[in-house]
């Protein structure tokens, strides 16, 4: 009787080539993950170039994750390492655009939901935007509002609304981006009418 031995790579020694035809091939995330895996100091450290922050650098990677997951199914890659490096310039770039062209700071909005105000002027105008954003915050979902009051109002870190609402650092992170985004859309909607 002759035994045949079927030799098989691991899953993490598949090239990024064989990693990119497997997510393709299944749609399993794994295969993207452990591209991203691979390439996190990478994507990261491109980020901080543009961005010079840790926290847009943060959000762009994983903003990035979320780009490779989308297209690497609809888009033919070759050079993983080049192609990741340049859709995450691209993607700084667009933020940089993006944040520079936006008329509310949705930032400083929620930084000076509790300030106080010294001019009447002043203070009717902040009246107004805080009103606008008060509203646009309780237009969040539950998991979003919360966040966003715990990280702006209350000034906790991630790790601390992670520990206070149950949720990972990760997903904590996404409710505080999709947050902001839905802000933003709401209060530049807002701002046409």
């Amino acid at each position: 009787m002759r035994l045949r031995f079927l030799w098989s790579k691991k899953e993490t020694d598949l090239s990024d080539q064989e990693l990119i035809e497997q997510y393709r091939r299944t749609s399993n995330t794994w295969y993207a993950g452990e591209l991203f895996r691979r390439y996190t100091q990478l994507i990261s450290a491109v980020a901080y170039n543009y961005l010079q922050n840790n926290v847009d650098t943060e959000d762009a990677v994983m903003e990035v994750f979320e780009i490779i997951l989308r297209d690497l199914q609809q888009h033919e890659v070759n050079n993983f390492k080049t192609w990741v490096f340049s859709v995450t310039k691209h993607h700084c770039l667009k933020k940089l655009k993006q944040d520079s062209m936006e008329a509310i700071d949705v930032d400083q909005a929620l930084r000076n939901m509790a300030a106080d105000e010294s001019s009447r002027t002043e203070a009717i105008q902040r009246e107004n935007q805080l009103q606008k954003l008060q509203e646009a915050v309780d237009k969040l979902s539950q998991e979003q509002k919360r966040c966003i009051e715990l990280f702006y109002m209350e000034q906790k870190s991630y790790k601390e609304v992670s520990d206070l609402t149950g949720f990972s650092v990760n997903e904590v992170k996404s409710y505080l981006q999709n947050g902001k985004r839905n802000l933003k859309g709401y209060l530049v909607t807002v701002e046409n009418d």
